[in-house]
């Protein structure tokens, strides 16, 4: 019987690594609409009064918050990735 043992030279010789530096289309669409809607939903409901009560106007607007502050978030590394700053690529957004 022949046992096999992996050595150095089998990990490097299996696969070349690379780097795929594409953008993901619908990663960086789900970014900017998540941006747009933030600023549409937290700014209508909170300064144009649309809705209910008082707290139904304040539960949009924070819910527009937390989508503006995902959509910023990652806008931003999209920017940053398209223009080349040091530490920026477009694997640092997460697949969807």
């Amino acid at each position: 019987m022949h046992s096999r043992s992996i050595t150095d030279e089998d990990i490097m010789m299996e696969t070349s690594y690379t780097v795929n530096n594409k953008p993901p289309i619908k990663e960086i669409a789900l970014a900017i609409a998540l941006l747009v809607l933030g600023i549409v939903v937290g700014s209508l409901m909170a300064y144009n009064r649309v809705g209910g009560d008082k707290a139904h106007r304040m539960f949009f607007a924070i819910l527009g918050g937390i989508l503006f502050i995902q959509g910023s978030y990652y806008a931003r590394i999209t920017y940053y990735a398209y223009n080349s700053y040091k530490g920026f690529s477009f694997t640092n957004i997460l697949p969807m």
